[in-house]
């Protein structure tokens, strides 16, 4: 074979080779994206959405049997279509939130590594990926019911808001965040059409203050003095004040579940849900805890995820109260 024929063999085969190689690197390219994407959603915060079970929860009946799922099936499958679409709203929102603080996020210790902030996820990717999943999510909801789609809507205008305006404004901002709890809360009555005790409401706007009290005393403590750079409300606040605002909130919301437990039209007649309540306490003062002694607040679904005192406090809390209301109801 002559040299010029083993050269004209050569050159197809090193160029499949290098296309070979371009489409494989673009398919990581893509995967990589991909994997930003959904870090970039925050599904570990996706938890926060369970709240739209409290209603399903406290639903239960005593006539309800396992041989028969007519009677809780739908009740089910709705609450299930619920809770996907608040964690869609939640990651567009996350998105949104992480495009509009771009800047700041670079300068933040732990922030400055979410795919955004640190160029990983591309720009118009996540835009497009907000719009589709809020859009598709806004949607499904009003398939469930108006009313649901309604609270859907409202709650991811709150996001909006909270993103562009209301995280600037002093106590509004932590107001903003809890209201968004009560809204999950109402927004699981609605899709499965069943009432539910306005002092659940009230203990749940209650609890979300703890929480987001409790981390802002954590981010104040962590960023110290580059606290106002990354988050400006911060300069309102003090960690004497978070203190004050933390210890009125801690013993209103024991007050306000211990009412409910006993007042609530919902509940058993025979006071029994008052069994719960130890574990509400414990979960206040564990969450206080860890606040204060490991600095923990940053992330209130890091400290179910990382403390299983804490995540079998809630689960034991769980399994009693749907027992209670599965025996006495």
């Amino acid at each position: 074979m002559s040299r010029q024929e083993t050269v004209f063999q050569e050159v197809p085969e090193t160029a499949a080779g290098e296309r070979s190689v371009a489409l494989g690197e673009l398919r990581a390219a893509g995967r990589n994206q991909l994997i930003s994407l959904v870090l970039a959603m925050r599904p570990r915060q996706w938890l926060k959405n369970g709240l739209v079970f409290v209603a399903l929860i406290f639903s239960i009946e005593r006539s309800w049997s396992l041989s028969e799922p007519d009677e809780w099936w739908p009740l089910v499958w709705r609450a299930c279509a619920a809770f996907a679409i608040f964690c869609a709203i939640s990651a567009a929102g996350y998105l949104i939130n992480d495009i509009k603080d771009l800047e700041a996020d670079r300068v933040h210790p732990t922030k400055s590594q979410r795919p955004l902030a640190s160029g990983t996820l591309n720009l118009n990717l996540a835009a497009a990926a907000a719009a589709v999943l809020s859009l598709t999510a806004l949607a499904g909801g009003y398939l469930i019911n108006i009313e649901f789609g309604t609270i859907a809507m409202g709650y991811f205008a709150l996001t909006l808001a909270y993103s562009y305006y209301l995280k600037h404004i002093v106590l509004l901002d932590l107001m903003a965040v809890a209201a968004g709890f009560v809204l999950r809360t109402l927004a699981g009555a609605l899709a499965i059409d069943v009432p539910i005790s306005p002092w659940l409401y009230l203990c749940t706007l209650l609890g979300a203050l703890f929480l987001v009290i409790n981390k802002r005393r954590t981010e104040l403590v962590m960023l110290d003095d580059t606290a106002v750079r990354h988050r400006p409300i911060l300069g309102d606040y003090s960690v004497a004040l978070i203190d004050q605002m933390s210890a009125v909130v801690t013993a209103a919301t024991i007050l306000a579940y211990s009412l409910y437990t006993f007042s609530a039209d919902t509940l058993p007649d025979n006071d029994a849900m008052a069994f719960t309540i130890p574990f509400v306490i414990y979960g206040l003062f564990r969450y206080l805890y860890l606040v204060h002694r490991h600095e923990l607040g940053g992330s209130p679904e890091e400290v179910l995820y990382r403390d299983r005192p804490m995540a079998l406090n809630i689960a034991a809390w769980l399994l009693v109260s749907a027992a209670i209301l599965a025996i006495y109801r």
